[in-house]
C-alpha cells in the first residue's frame, strides 16, 4: 500500500505526518512564460490537476513547518490557532485527491470547487495573522530576536500565500468554464499584453477619489513614459494587473496623504510625479512626491510588520471609513508582490522634501519566475539566531557614557 493511501485510510495518523512528508520536497517555481504557454496553447485540466494535487501540499507543508518556529506564546493566540486550523483543513482536502482518477470529469470538477473553497477560506489570512501578532505584542511585548524572526517568517508566509492563490486562481479561472468577459484576452489572472500606464492611471484615479473623500483635496499626476525600443512603442509586459494595481494603489495612497498633510495650507498641491521606463531587462516605475520625506532610520521600519500598528477588529471592520489609514501592512505586502516574480520595491527619501518609491519588474516573461520560500536547514538557521552583541560600534544614547571606556562582555 502506498504511503498516501495508508495515511488517507487511517484517520489515527496525525496531520503532522502529512506535513512532514510533503515538506521534504521543494516547491516547483513557475515562470510567467510557463503560465502563459500552458494557459493559451496547452491548457489541459487533467495535467493541471495532477500538478496541483502534488504542488499545493508541498507549498502548504513547507510554510506550515516554519509556523512551528514561531514563539509558543504567539502560536497560542486565538488568531494563530484559527489560522493553523485553516491550513490543516486545506492540506487534508487537497491530499484527498492524490489517489483520485484524473480522467474522471466529476473528480476534476470537484477539485476546482475545492480550490475555490480553499481560496475563500483563506481570504482573511493576512488580517488574521496580523491580529495574532497584535495579540502577542499586547500580551507579552517584543524583543529584537523575536522581531527579526517574525519579520523573516511573515515575509515568507505571505509570499507563500501569494503563490498558492496564484496557482489556484489560474486553474479555477481557466477551467471552471466561466471566463471573465470583461477581460477575454487574459489567461487566468495574467494579461499577456498588460498596458502598464493604464494600470498606473487606474490606481491613481482610485487613490485620488479616496484622498478627496477623506481630505477634500488631492494632488494631480505628472506622468511620463519611456520605451527603450522607441518613443512610439507602447509600454506592455506580461504581468498580473491586479498585483501591479495593488502595489501602485498603496504607493499612491501614501504619496497623496504625505503631500496633502505637508502642504495643507498651500493654495496648490505639488503633483505626484510618475516615471515609467521599459528597458531590455526591467520595467521600472518611479513615484515621487513632495510630502516631506522620512528620516533614513525609519525607511526599513516602514517595511516591518512588528512596527506596524494594526487596528483592533472594530477598526478593521470600519477601515473603509478611513481608507488612507490602512492596516499597516501595505508596504511590506506590496514589496512581496514585486519580489514574487523576481522584481523589487524600494524607497528613497529626502527628509524635509519628499520620497521616491521605485517598482522594478522583469521585462521578459521568461525571467519572471516565482520566488518561493523553501523549508530547509538554511531557513531553520534563521530562526535559531541569538541576540549577540553587534560587531560594529553603536552610538550610546546615554550622555553620561560619552567619552568613557566600557568593558566588553
Amino acid at each position: 500500500m502506498k504511503f498516501t493511501q495508508f495515511l488517507l485510510r487511517n484517520s489515527s495518523i496525525p496531520k503532522q505526518a502529512l506535513v512532514d512528508r510533503f515538506s521534504k520536497f521543494s516547491p516547483s517555481p513557475l515562470s510567467m512564460k510557463q503560465f502563459i504557454d500552458f494557459g493559451s496553447a496547452n491548457a489541459c485540466e487533467k495535467t493541471s490537476f495532477v500538478f496541483l494535487r502534488q504542488e499545493l501540499p508541498v507549498r502548504l507543508a513547507n510554510i506550515m513547518k516554519e509556523i512551528d518556529f514561531l514563539p509558543d506564546k504567539l502560536l497560542s493566540t486565538p488568531s494563530l490557532q484559527l489560522l493553523q486550523s485553516w491550513y490543516a483543513t486545506s492540506l487534508m482536502e487537497i491530499v484527498g485527491f492524490l489517489e483520485k482518477e484524473p480522467d474522471d470529469k466529476k473528480i476534476l470538477k470537484k477539485f476546482t470547487e475545492t480550490l475555490v473553497n480553499i481560496r475563500n477560506r483563506h481570504n482573511n489570512v493576512v488580517t488574521t495573522m496580523a491580529q495574532g501578532v497584535v495579540e502577542y505584542k499586547d500580551a507579552f511585548g517584543s524583543d529584537p530576536v523575536t522581531n527579526q524572526n517574525v519579520q523573516y517568517f511573515l515575509d515568507r508566509f505571505y509570499m507563500s500565500r501569494i503563490s498558492t492563490r496564484m496557482i489556484m486562481n489560474q486553474h479555477s479561472l481557466i477551467f471552471d468554464g466561466s471566463a471573465n468577459p470583461a477581460h477575454p484576452k487574459h489567461i487566468g489572472t495574467i494579461d499577456p499584453d498588460c498596458a502598464v500606464t493604464e494600470v498606473v492611471k487606474d490606481a491613481f484615479d482610485s487613490s485620488k477619489m479616496l484622498c478627496e473623500q477623506y481630505y477634500l483635496t488631492s494632488p494631480e499626476i505628472d506622468l511620463t513614459q519611456v520605451n527603450a525600443k522607441g518613443p512610439d512603442q507602447p509600454l506592455r509586459i506580461v504581468y498580473v494587473p491586479s498585483h501591479l494595481y495593488h502595489m501602485l494603489f498603496e504607493l499612491f495612497k501614501n504619496a497623496m496623504r504625505a503631500t496633502v498633510e505637508t502642504h495643507e495650507m498651500a493654495l496648490h498641491l505639488p503633483p505626484v510625479k510618475v516615471r515609467v521606463s521599459l528597458g531590455s531587462e526591467d520595467l521600472t516605475i518611479k513615484i515621487s512626491d513632495r510630502g516631506g520625506g522620512v528620516p533614513l532610520r525609519k525607511i526599513e521600519r516602514l517595511f516591518s510588520y512588528m512596527y506596524s500598528t494594526a487596528p483592533s477588529p472594530v477598526d478593521i471592520d470600519n477601515s473603509r471609513n478611513a481608507p488612507l489609514a490602512g492596516f499597516g501592512y501595505g508596504l511590506p505586502i506590496s514589496r512581496l508582490y514585486a519580489k514574487y516574480f523576481q522584481g523589487d520595491l524600494q524607497l528613497y527619501s529626502m527628509e524635509g522634501y519628499g520620497t521616491s518609491a521605485v517598482i522594478y519588474l522583469k521585462a521578459l516573461s521568461s525571467e519572471s519566475v516565482e520566488r518561493l520560500p523553501v523549508y530547509n536547514q538554511s531557513a531553520i538557521r534563521h530562526y535559531q539566531t541569538s541576540n549577540e552583541a553587534d560587531d560594529w560600534c553603536m552610538p550610546s544614547k546615554d550622555p553620561k557614557k560619552l567619552g568613557k571606556y566600557e568593558r566588553r562582555s
